[in-house]
């Protein structure tokens, strides 16, 4: 039985391992279609756009783990099914649950590869790629782990952090004379944008240098009219599907205590406690969909209907998530029903075929 198992978990892992590697190849092949666009912009060449799609591989295997175990699984068991391998199996002596608990240990493999992509590889590689783009792109910025620094005429402004709302968090601005030495510095604890481009610096500590003395003021609110344009703050914008689900419960976390909305934080935790679940489940569901005789005119059929399934759960769990936001629906709830709808169905589909 343990080499049947060993031979099983193989083909399946081989198989699923060529899908993901297949649909990468397309993601990146539409990644590099869209970055096109913006070559050319400051010093955003033809090398920094495939080092910006290389960088998004992380993230896009992360997505696309769940789809890929469906389509291997498919793969994988419709030809044991057509060499009649599957046959054999069964009538070895291998019953229907011994292969479902082989087929949640091969799910198993790709749901600890999901974890470690989602909280380690994805976030970190995303975050560098926006920064490196956003760097080559504007010229003017760079960006790292205090924030974003940005050059403005004879100021150099630092944002520590940008909220949800667009409120800036850690505002530092250094100012120089002609000569470019040092005249004033200005640490602001938060700031707003208006629409006109205004920025209204609260909670401010200024320190005015002079030639042989430092003068020092604390302002509640000042403010600061600058050129610097809203889209330059975007990378520091925090985008929740990128971020591991320990960086999300800091962030909820420090949403709360300032009284800022978490509820698309909250879906985005739920959805990624649950994620790693979804491999072992398409796993199931490959299961269910693979033709058990070559007899059957419908294979083809199964085939691509399965594939069109794994694509409605690779959706299905952003329109939950849009759902949870506009009506209430709690976000544990929005996360776990794509999973379990097609759990029991898969379930569901396994056991009517046992029983023909």
């Amino acid at each position: 039985m343990k080499l049947i198992s060993r031979y099983l978990i193989k083909q399946l892992t081989v198989m699923s391992a060529y899908s993901l590697l297949a649909l990468l190849a397309l993601y990146s092949f539409f990644d590099i279609i869209n970055e096109v666009g913006d070559m050319g912009k400051g010093s955003y060449n033809g090398m920094k756009v495939m080092q910006y799609v290389v960088m998004q591989v992380p993230a896009h295997a992360y997505e696309l783990m769940p789809l890929a175990v469906l389509i291997g699984g498919l793969i994988a068991l419709s030809q044991l099914a057509a060499n009649s391998e599957l046959t054999v199996i069964k009538t070895s002596g291998m019953s229907t649950r011994n292969i479902i608990t082989i087929l949640l240990q091969f799910g198993l493999i790709f749901a600890v590869g999901t974890v470690l992509l989602g909280e380690f590889a994805a976030p970190a590689a995303s975050q560098y790629a926006e920064n490196m783009k956003a760097t080559a792109t504007s010229g003017r910025i760079s960006s790292g782990s205090q924030g974003l620094w940005i050059k403005e005429n004879n100021d150099i402004v630092n944002v520590g952090e940008m909220l949800p709302d667009r409120s800036l968090r850690r505002i530092k601005i250094y100012r120089h004379n002609s000569d470019f030495r040092l005249s004033e510095s200005l640490f602001a604890e938060s700031a707003q944008i208006a629409a006109d481009g205004t920025w209204t610096l609260r909670n401010i500590e200024r320190s005015i240098i002079g030639e042989n003395r430092v003068q020092t003021a604390k302002v509640a609110e000042e403010q600061w009219q600058t050129g610097l344009k809203n889209s330059l703050l975007d990378v520091l914008l925090v985008d929740p599907a990128k971020m591991s689900l320990t960086s999300l419960t800091t962030y909820i976390n420090h949403l709360s205590a300032n009284n800022q909305q978490v509820q698309t934080y909250r879906i985005e935790w739920w959805r990624k406690l649950m994620y790693p679940i979804a491999a072992a489940v398409m796993a199931l569901v490959a299961y269910a969909f693979t033709p058990q005789s070559t007899r059957n005119s419908n294979m083809g059929l199964k085939l691509f209907g399965g594939i069109c399934l794994g694509l409605a759960f690779h959706f299905a769990g952003r329109l939950f998530g849009f759902t949870s936001e506009l009506y209430g629906v709690p976000p544990f709830l929005a996360a776990m029903l794509p999973t379990a709808i097609f759990a029991t169905w898969a379930i569901y589909l396994i056991r009517k075929q046992e029983k023909r």
